[in-house]
């Protein structure tokens, strides 16, 4: 009696432990932070894009325009632009640059909180070496591999690059738009909590597909961020440094030729030519909008 007791407990312990997984069976993250991040990055996929032609890389084909050649491929990493380190005791995720990429979970995700810490490299690479460091992450993603210059998934993006971490973008042609309370100053579009909403998207009928941030919380070069994304049926907020810098409401994404909700998919961490060290890459579901981050928001 005491073995049947006690095999029923165990069982009982792996079926809780199982269901606290991220996405298991439902693609749902769970209530509790659970960690993306570990040495073999077995909850991601990795699409490599074109090399450029100063790429010093043998056997595959280079392109001095990366946004229209031949893709590396699926689960190919040849420079290695992809790695995980350890810093101080902590894993770390390395991404060299040096091959436009993405990072891709394995599962979709909806109504969620992630968060991750990003610490800016020094190295940086064509086609941006002379541009500012960028690295963003997407989120919603759908779609192929190759839907946007031949390496990432049509998506919503919470930028991450120098001076503008946070904003807006969304990415896709005439196949994606959402809206954020903005206002317009020296040609730009600058999110504003208050102020009407403004339509965004690249292509026909939208004056631009990108909404700038006010002011900047970043921290100095080489020192760590934190940046959150909390994603709630057709709301995304942006927050950086404890810093609400975006809210976006009613994305859409056009499937077969008709408009519909944009408020799940996966989630793509960006190489586009510059060094960046990511950790504490961490994602939990939520039931609802906090009354926090709807003050904060100004919801």
């Amino acid at each position: 009696m005491k073995k049947i007791v006690l095999l029923l407990l165990v069982n009982f312990l792996i079926l809780v432990s199982t269901n606290e997984l991220i996405g298991q069976n439902t693609n749902k993250p769970s209530n509790s932070w659970h960690d993306l991040l570990e040495d073999k990055l077995s909850e991601w996929d990795i699409f490599m894009g074109a090399p450029h032609s100063s790429t010093e890389i043998e056997g595959y084909e280079k392109f001095d325009d990366v946004t229209k050649g031949t893709p590396i491929g699926l689960n190919k990493d040849p420079k290695k632009v992809f790695t995980i380190i350890e810093e101080n005791g902590t894993q770390v995720l390395k991404i060299s640059g040096e091959i436009f990429a993405g990072l891709v979970t394995k599962k979709s995700y909806k109504n969620y909180h992630l968060k991750w810490q990003f610490k800016w490299g020094d190295k940086k690479w064509e086609p941006r070496l002379n541009k500012k460091r960028n690295s963003g992450v997407l989120y919603h993603s759908i779609g192929d591999y190759t839907d946007f210059w031949n390496v990432w998934m049509t998506s919503l993006e919470c930028e991450v690059q120098q001076t503008d971490c946070g904003d807006f973008i969304t990415i896709g042609h005439n196949n994606v738009k959402a809206q954020a309370p903005s206002i317009k100053k020296d040609g730009k579009f600058y999110f504003s909590p208050k102020a009407p909403l403004i339509d965004y998207g690249w292509g026909d009928g939208f004056e631009t597909g990108r909404c700038y941030k006010p002011g900047d919380p970043e921290k100095q070069h080489g020192k760590w961020n934190t940046m959150e994304l909390i994603c709630y049926d057709n709301i995304a907020i942006h927050i950086l440094n404890n810093e609400v810098v975006m809210v976006v409401k009613n994305a859409q994404a056009k499937i077969n030729n008709k408009w519909i909700p944009m408020t799940e998919g996966k989630i793509q961490i960006q190489s586009e030519a510059a060094e960046i060290f990511y950790k504490n890459i961490k994602i939990k579901s939520l039931k609802e909008l906090s009354k926090k981050h709807k003050d904060m928001a100004g919801l």
